[in-house]
């Protein structure tokens, strides 16, 4: 049996998953924490590699490296790291996202170039940030790496210098239509020109570690999570994590000059327009804690409340919000009365509300002609028996819930077999999954809506 190894780098931790190459089959599995902060020193995502890893790598033929999207990693002329990288998370380019997209003429400017108006989470405003800020170790750059790239970079020796256009189309200075850096945007952002990574072809084997592993190109956490799911045109993946994200895989590029929408590249050479929120499942941990109740509770008392919540209506702004391109709002709770003041509607008006969001975002989809014909639901917070029950009828399409899996690192693993075998297409990995039933009206997505259109320029 042929074993392939996929690593998911992401926010809060570092999960690493060995598998059969033909099948998808798990075999062998580990995770380690990371900080919980919107900066990280690369060297933290290493030691969780390696703690994640231990013991687990013997016999595998391939490692892909899956990362979370748009993170800034400086390198110095002898690759040493500049700073800590600023993650996706780090709200302040805000102002240095508002410059830009002004400065190169507009969002629609951006879309053209790019595909994408870029927002405080995209690299390219972070590296304005970092050059106006941060003047003397900005000066000693050399080179940008993403997240993945980085660890990508230290599993082959420091010899794979190498990004893949998933990833890459999200830095706000590379064109997915076009598969080409635009090296005069970096220039306007950071001043002069850096090294950027070579962009590999999706299924290319860029290294290899020390113990002889093929490494493939890697790629960002939304697109490798596609391809842990298999998706096909008309399925949509709702993600829940940390931040929540709602994609899809087609054929052309994207272009919404709204903004809502970033016209990123999958890992297999086509494209995923992508929404993304800064609150999903932590709006949910959020609201428990302020209860006083674990996780489990928060969900039993959510579905003893009725849909609507009593007409209690959470905006969950809680830590700025990317779509729509809030980042200094806060939250909003809506419609208190002393009769709906009760922790079961509170606990449904968390869900509502952070559901509320993804269905904005799955909207502005369908606005690109993306057909939504299912939605996936993965994520920390699809476990939820609430958040399954109240999705279809916010989400308008019918809900599923594949197996719980670690789908970024299983799609990292994928393109790790992808590239050992060769071949056009990444092997099929049959993905199980299951239909939910609703439990919410329609009317609950209207209430939001009016709570969103009325506190939108109060929340400024």
């Amino acid at each position: 049996m042929a074993l392939v190894a996929g690593v998911d780098s992401s926010t809060q931790s570092t999960k690493v998953v060995v598998c059969d190459a033909d099948t998808g089959m798990v075999v062998r599995e580990g995770r380690a924490a990371h900080p919980d902060s919107t900066e990280a020193d690369p060297a933290l995502w290493w030691a969780a590699f390696e703690e994640a890893s231990a013991g687990l790598l013997d016999g595998v033929g391939a490692i892909g490296v899956g990362g979370q999207q748009h993170g800034m990693v400086c390198l110095d002329g002898s690759g040493e790291v500049v700073r800590p990288a600023l993650l996706w998370n780090d709200t302040r380019s805000a102002p240095a996202a508002a410059e830009l997209v002004t400065e190169l003429g507009g969002p629609r400017a951006w879309v053209d170039a790019v595909g994408s108006v870029p927002v405080a989470s995209f690299t390219v405003t972070k590296l304005r940030w970092f050059a106006r800020a941060e003047p003397s170790l900005a000066a000693r750059t050399e080179a940008v790496l993403l997240p993945h790239d980085w660890l990508t970079w230290r599993l082959g020796g420091r010899a794979a210098f190498t990004t893949d256009r998933g990833d890459a189309s999200g830095t706000g200075y590379f064109s997915a239509a076009t598969d080409t850096y635009r090296t005069d945007i970096l220039k306007l952002a950071f001043g002069r020109e850096l090294r950027l990574p070579r962009v590999a072809a999706p299924s290319e084997v860029v290294g290899e570690t020390s113990t002889g592993a093929a490494l493939s190109a890697g790629t960002g956490d939304n697109m490798a999570a596609a391809l842990g799911l298999g998706l096909r045109p008309g399925d949509v993946v709702v993600s829940l994590g940390t931040s929540g994200t709602a994609f899809g895989v087609c054929e052309v590029p994207s272009a919404d000059a709204s903004g809502l929408v970033a016209g990123f590249a999958d890992a297999t050479g086509r494209h995923l327009p992508l929404v993304c929120t800064l609150n999903a499942a932590r709006v949910l941990s959020t609201v428990a804690s302020l209860l006083g109740v674990s996780l489990s509770a928060l969900d039993e008392l959510a579905l003893s409340a009725p849909p609507g919540a009593g007409g209690l209506t959470l905006l969950p702004y809680l830590d700025g919000e990317r779509t729509p391109n809030l980042p200094d709002a806060r939250g909003l709770l809506a419609g208190l009365t002393r009769g709906n003041a009760t922790p079961a509607n509170l606990a449904r008006a968390a869900v509502e509300g952070m559901l509320g969001g993804l269905a904005d975002a799955i909207d502005a989809l369908r606005a690109q002609r993306m057909p939504v014909n299912r939605v996936l639901l993965i994520g920390g917070a699809a476990a939820s028996a609430a958040v399954r029950a109240v999705a279809p009828a916010l989400f308008g399409a019918p809900v599923s819930v594949p197996d719980p899996a670690e789908y970024v690192a299983l799609g990292a693993a994928r393109q790790a077999a992808w590239a050992l075998r060769g071949g056009d297409e990444p092997p099929e990995w049959p993905v199980a999954a299951v239909e939910v039933e609703a439990d919410a009206t329609p009317e609950v997505r209207e209430a939001y809506a009016h709570v969103r259109d009325g506190a939108t320029e109060l929340l400024k």
